[in-house]
């Protein structure tokens, strides 16, 4: 059956069952291999893609489900995102395979709310999985990504 997916700005016909989680159309069809494989049940957060920039895990969201929404994938975020940046800044990755799923929840975050707190920040980025640890290091990069660190910065000069 074929589904019509605006993926990254592009309308992308696409050969699968409604059924078919949208990370398999993303990675198997369209090979966007940057939304990775994780849990299988939308615990870990390594698959995390937007939808309307809502972020959602790609695992659990048949492409039936999708309609017309808008699908941005860490690829669409083109590699210059101020979040991207950030992560490079602040040493984030370690061995990197949950970064765009975390990367995608906090560009989410940030487009919904500009400076979060810490709470915030913990609560928008509790059900995505770092085995490498990195949480501080992604609480600074979205602290600087968001402005509030150089904000800070400046105060303390």
């Amino acid at each position: 059956m074929s589904i019509e997916l605006e993926i990254n700005g592009v309308k992308r016909p696409v050969n699968a069952d409604p059924d078919t989680p949208l990370l398999w159309v993303l990675r198997d069809e369209l090979h966007l291999t940057g939304t990775k494989y994780g849990c299988g049940i939308a615990q870990c957060g390594a698959c995390t893609v937007h939808l309307n920039g809502q972020a959602v895990r790609a695992c659990q969201t048949p492409i039936g489900t999708v309609g017309a929404a808008k699908i941005t994938t860490i690829e669409g975020l083109g590699g210059a995102h101020p979040v991207q940046a950030a992560w490079v800044k602040h040493d984030v990755p370690q061995c990197g395979y949950c970064q765009s799923g975390q990367i995608m929840s906090a560009t989410a975050l940030l487009a919904a709310t500009a400076k979060p707190t810490d709470e915030e920040i913990d609560a928008a980025m509790s059900g995505n999985l770092c085995r490498c640890g990195t949480y501080q290091r992604i609480r600074s990069a979205i602290k600087d990504a968001s402005g509030q660190l150089s904000a800070s910065a400046d105060a303390t000069v």
